[in-house]
């Protein structure tokens, strides 16, 4: 993964909340924002419309649940009331006074009961959502996945694999924390804001007020602290992706770092970063924990006003004793869903502009769709040609004009030039990974075009340079080449690849499980491991692309018998970087700057003195150098 991939998760991991716990009570890292909000906000709306349903049973639910909850302090300050005024005529002595305590047990059986319907709605609330949450999110994932298999090869060539991994990954799970918890939680605040101060007014306007009244200077002082927190949750985010960069770096060059000597000068360059994060770590993180502080003693000031008011209240008989109670447990109810609100506004944000990301992806323009009678080779024999073709990757700038090409089937086809020449577009327009402008590919006299992309491929197998085995048994990597393959067609592959004996020193044999990196095994086992999976695979053309430029001299020999088994009656398309290796081929293609300069065997384009034969003899007089040196 790429440092700018590593950065942007670790920046959208914190969250738009970051400083105090889950999705973040408090202040944090900058908040993401969509370019167009509204657009994007419709749409993404536009998904949760087949669970409309669901959706209004979620909001019924939380406005009932949350009204529950919201009552009970009212009916709480009844009993207040109640048991204060039977103490009072007890002190007072007043004949017969007493406490009514069947009139307070039946509140309390009463509050109970709200209580547990208020938790048994809030629950139903929330399995409903976690429904609809999760149901959305797959059809988002499913869509996303399918989106990217249509895809040209052009949309992956142009991005790292970091951030196309963030956008699939990252961003919808992001999307999919905000459905789950945030919707609700603002469903929840904006009811409980509403009934709290339905609920504040019946008991006393006055009150009400003073409360309403230190909602600004909280909000001011929230707002002042938060501007200059972020600053430094900016800084900290850069130096945390900075770190994780040069982790990553010096974690995955650390051999050659030892070699060097640099030891010293890359634990000098971490302690740098390391300390810069430290400064702006600790400075936004002490200006986000004065929030909190900050609106305790803003809401104390409010609570002491209030309580001084409504005991002047009680005393010229306005209210009841118990409201005050009731009024001060609204007043610290009130607080709590107001900065929830202004914080679930920020995720929101955030969201919105993760689901831009997301359906920039779907919005992308896909492969050119297959043609609707499409057509297969029952009996493919390898015959290719390329008639006059033009291909560009930019409009306007042509890298191949008017390419001709005739291979008959089993023939041995070698691409050679230098770096640029078009050797691998060459191989991705024969199997349409790139469409061409003009002219037609045939394969057996039938156009690529008319045939599946997925048919048109099965007709190929690959052996690349940079070799591709997965964590799993050796027996797994094999077999992958052909679906339903038996043990037998397995080991017989092996055995072919010059593959079988090796396998068979590994302590667990063909179960060996390859690690992630399959580094437990060296580069030419890796290869002939490729090469055993392609001649499992049977396929009627071949692409090799120079397996045996990392290996050892011995290890080569290995890798270039079990490839001439696996070429033997095949037409092959072999790239090649040392034209040593082709000296045998039936026929040579040099390419240089998207054209065919020159065609012929090795003997043919020797004889020519032109393009090839200098380049043949540049490598020749350099490995004889080498020998000789």
């Amino acid at each position: 993964m790429s440092k700018e991939s590593k950065h942007e998760k670790d920046t959208r991991r914190s969250g738009p909340g970051g400083g105090f716990g889950p999705r973040g009570m408090g202040m944090g890292a900058p908040v993401q924002k969509a370019k167009d909000f509204k657009g994007t906000l419709k749409r993404l709306i536009g998904y949760l419309m087949p669970y409309k349903l669901q959706l209004i049973a979620v909001f019924i639910t939380a406005i009932i649940g949350t009204v529950f909850a919201i009552v009970s302090p009212k009916i709480m300050g009844k009993a207040t009331t109640k048991l204060f005024k039977g103490l009072m005529m007890k002190l007072s002595g007043v004949p017969g006074a007493k406490i009514d305590f069947d009139y307070i047990g039946q509140i309390i059986l009463l509050l109970i009961g709200l209580y547990i319907l208020s938790a048994a709605f809030t629950y139903l609330q929330q399995y409903i959502m976690a429904g609809v949450a999760q149901k959305t999110v797959y059809n988002l994932r499913k869509e996303v996945l399918n989106k990217l298999n249509r895809l040209p090869l052009k949309y992956f060539d142009a991005r790292t694999h970091g951030e196309i991994l963030s956008r699939a990954v990252n961003d919808v799970d992001n999307i999919s924390s905000t459905l789950q918890q945030s919707l609700t939680q603002l469903i929840t605040s904006v009811v409980t804001i509403i009934g709290v101060i339905v609920m504040m007014l019946t008991i006393s306007p006055l009150m009400t007020l003073i409360v309403v009244v230190t909602l600004p200077l909280s909000i001011l002082a929230t707002a002042t602290i938060a501007k200059r927190s972020q600053l430094y949750f900016k800084g900290q985010q850069k130096a945390l992706g900075e770190l994780n960069g040069h982790v990553e770096e010096m974690y995955t060059g650390h051999k050659v770092i030892k070699v060097f000597g640099h030891e010293q000068k890359s634990i000098g360059q971490f302690e740098r970063i390391n300390d810069q994060l430290y400064q702006s770590g600790w400075k936004a993180q002490f200006m986000s924990g004065m929030i909190m502080p900050l609106m305790s003693f803003i809401n104390n000031i409010g609570y002491v006003l209030v309580a001084v008011t409504g005991g002047i209240l009680v005393t010229k008989k306005a209210i009841e004793i118990g409201d005050i109670q009731a009024f001060i447990q609204y007043a610290r109810q009130f607080s709590q869903p107001i900065a929830q609100t202004a914080n679930i506004a920020n995720i929101i944000q955030s969201t919105v502009a993760s689901a831009e990301r997301v359906f920039e992806i779907l919005d992308e323009t896909e492969e050119v769709p297959e043609v609707t009678q499409t057509k297969e080779l029952t009996a493919p024999k390898g015959e290719v040609v390329f008639e006059d073709v033009s291909f560009s990757y930019t409009e306007g700038e042509p890298l191949m004009e008017d390419l001709n090409i005739f291979v008959k089937p089993g023939q041995k086809v070698a691409i050679v030039g230098p770096t640029g020449a078009g050797k691998t577009t060459l191989i991705n327009l024969l199997m349409r990974f790139y469409e061409i402008n003009d002219g037609r590919i045939l394969i057996d006299g039938m156009d690529t075009r008319e045939m599946k992309r997925e048919h048109l491929r099965s007709l190929f197998g690959m052996v690349l340079q940079d070799t591709w085995l997965f964590n799993s048994t050796i027996r797994d990597n094999i077999a992958y080449g052909r679906e339903g393959a038996t043990e037998e067609e397995i080991i017989t592959a092996a055995q072919a690849a010059n593959a079988d004996h090796f396998i068979r020193t590994l302590p667990d044999g063909y179960d060996t499980i390859l690690n992630e990196e399959a580094s437990n095994i060296s580069q030419g086992q890796k290869q002939l491991l490729t090469i055993a999976r392609a001649i499992l695979a049977n396929p009627s053309i071949l692409i090799l692309d120079e397996a045996t430029s990392s290996v050892d001299t011995r290890t080569e020999v290995q890798i270039q018998k079990a490839m001439d088994h696996l070429m033997k009656g095949r037409t092959s398309f072999v790239i090649a970087h040392r034209l040593s290796t082709i000296r045998d081929a039936d026929l040579i293609l040099v390419m240089n700057h998207g054209k065919i300069i020159e065609k012929g065997n090795h003997q043919e384009l020797l004889e020519q003195g032109g393009f090839y034969a200098d380049l043949y003899n540049s490598q020749f007089s350099a490995n004889v150098q080498k020998r000789v040196g």
